[in-house]
């Protein structure tokens, strides 16, 4: 075990830690974009322009995301989703007309929020140590997203075919770094390189 394990500050380094298999592997996902967007599901106007603004159609089934070449759009309610990516989308101020024009709203929340995925067999029982979300694939399905708890911090979180991705406030994301790696030290866990968020 490092001798910066899960007791003390939580490592950053990339690196083995933990208990000798590898069951869990973290990656910070990195945010470089983060817009929420905010309209009528209802509007055509609005869901068209989101889409062309975007390069991905707004979700309007409760807890799901979309995926456009390179945004992710998650659902956080009836007339708000929240625009992701690892790459800049473009002129925000432009965008944010468009929407405008079309009777909705759009807010540059970039700094707000920290990501990580979260992958291995033993993923989705280490985010059940802090979570009450049921993560089995029968109730938390690939193409699911949802806000809930994460210890004592509001989480987003998000499942894909092979990973999560778990998004936090950033003036929290020491503790819950420090949550996740405590609950994955017993299956021994990898830190690995940040990447772009996808």
């Amino acid at each position: 075990m490092s001798e910066r394990d899960h007791r003390g500050t939580p490592p950053s380094q990339v690196g083995h830690y933990g208990a000798a298999s590898s069951g869990v592997a973290f990656a910070e996902a990195t945010i470089a974009t983060a817009w929420n967007v905010q309209g009528r599901a209802d509007r055509k106007t609005f869901l068209d322009a989101a889409q062309s603004a975007f390069g991905a159609a707004l979700p309007t089934r409760p807890n799901t995301f979309t995926r456009g070449e390179c945004v992710m759009v998650l659902w956080l309610g009836p007339a708000s989703w929240l625009i992701v990516s690892g790459e800049p989308l473009g002129d925000f101020g432009a965008k944010r007309d468009a929407m405008n024009a079309a009777g909705g709203a759009l807010f540059d929340v970039t700094c707000a929020r920290i990501a990580w995925t979260v992958s291995g067999s033993h993923a989705a029982t280490v985010l059940s140590k802090g979570c009450p979300l049921d993560f089995h694939p029968r109730a938390f399905a690939p193409g699911t997203c949802a806000q809930s708890l994460l210890g004592h911090i509001n989480a987003l979180l998000a499942r894909d075919d092979n990973a999560f991705t778990v998004m936090v406030a950033r003036s929290f994301a020491r503790d819950a770094w420090r949550m996740l790696c405590e609950s994955a030290a017993q299956y021994g866990y990898d830190v690995n390189e940040a990447t772009p968020y996808r």
